[in-house]
């Protein structure tokens, strides 16, 4: 029986093949904690934290509560996936391979994202509050997010069954690679806040809108909102440039993604971000960051281009 378990988990590709799903999985995760956010429904389970209002299962839910209870759950459900993912790859893999790193950062990220769900929630930072702490620990939070989603990503690329190609790029390559990392970061950051922003105070007109990113009275979230439309408007730069350094599929995939990004923020800000849309433009931008960290896993890490055979057990 264990021969047959060990025979079945080591069959080549389907490692890769759960990572892509628990990938996948984490995007539709972070997409319906967007919804959580745009409909105001984060207080929809009470100041409770693991529990929904204080039960394992709500009773006559409200819609707020059935919406915030739906990403709980998916939340569980991820959390279960990753454990099981993270147990296949050091089953799976050598010791010393990358994507055993690589599920280790997993499951730390995983952690550190539960208790800023646990922060939010205990510290009342949802629906209508617009603090200054809300704003900080709201940019912090879907940072993690971030980095959460580039591990789980990494652990998917390098739990692949070929060897990656050999990268030898100048030192400055590298250098693109940091700098375009940390402004789709910035720029992600910033859009969290921005979205948060057009969630507690909607405008009623575009012109609205515009005039309140300016004014000297309006609220600190509103005139934070500019930094979103220029971070991305640098990431853009930073995606032609990475481009055209780095000529590689999943390099082209990034700065094409981002030129897609631009149309749907654009509407996103004509339309005064209606919640579908709101929803769509955080796929593109997860769409957007997984491809950058596949473009960048290998540049990063030169010396690792080749990833170690799979350890071979005698039945």
């Amino acid at each position: 029986m264990k021969s047959m378990i060990d025979r079945i988990l080591r069959r080549p590709g389907w490692l890769s093949r759960y990572a892509a799903f628990v990938l996948l999985f984490m995007v539709l995760d972070i997409l319906e904690g967007a919804v959580v956010r745009a409909t105001g429904s984060g207080a929809g389970c009470g100041n409770h934290w693991p529990l929904c209002n204080g039960q394992v299962i709500p009773v006559h839910p409200r819609v707020a509560t059935i919406i915030e209870f739906g990403h709980r759950s998916l939340t569980g459900i991820i959390s279960a996936l990753v454990f099981a993912l993270v147990a296949w790859v050091f089953f799976a893999r050598p010791a010393g391979d990358r994507a055993r790193r690589a599920a280790v950062w997993t499951f730390v990220m995983l952690l550190i994202e539960a208790l800023l769900g646990a922060v939010l929630v205990k510290g009342g930072y949802v629906e209508k509050n617009a603090s200054t702490a809300r704003v900080i620990v709201q940019g912090i939070h879907f940072t993690n997010t971030m980095l959460l989603l580039a591990a789980i990503t990494l652990a998917w690329w390098w739990s692949k069954e070929r060897a990656p190609e050999l990268v030898s790029l100048p030192a400055e390559s590298r250098t693109v690679a940091w700098i375009a990392l940390a402004a789709s970061l910035l720029t992600g950051a910033a859009g969290s806040v921005a979205a948060l922003a057009d969630t507690i105070f909607p405008s009623p007109t575009l012109t609205a809108a515009i005039a309140a990113d300016f004014s000297v009275t309006a609220p600190l979230l509103i005139r934070m909102r500019w930094m979103h439309p220029a971070a991305a408007f640098i990431t853009c730069l930073c995606a032609v440039w990475f481009a055209r350094r780095i000529n590689t599929q999943p390099a082209r995939w990034f700065a094409l993604l981002m030129a897609l990004q631009l149309l749907f923020g654009t509407l996103d800000i004509l339309l005064l971000a209606p919640v579908w849309l709101q929803v769509v433009h955080l796929a593109v931008a997860d769409a957007i960051w997984i491809a950058l960290i596949v473009a960048c896993s290998q540049l990063l890490q030169p010396r690792l281009a080749r990833a170690p055979q799979l350890a071979m057990r005698t039945a």
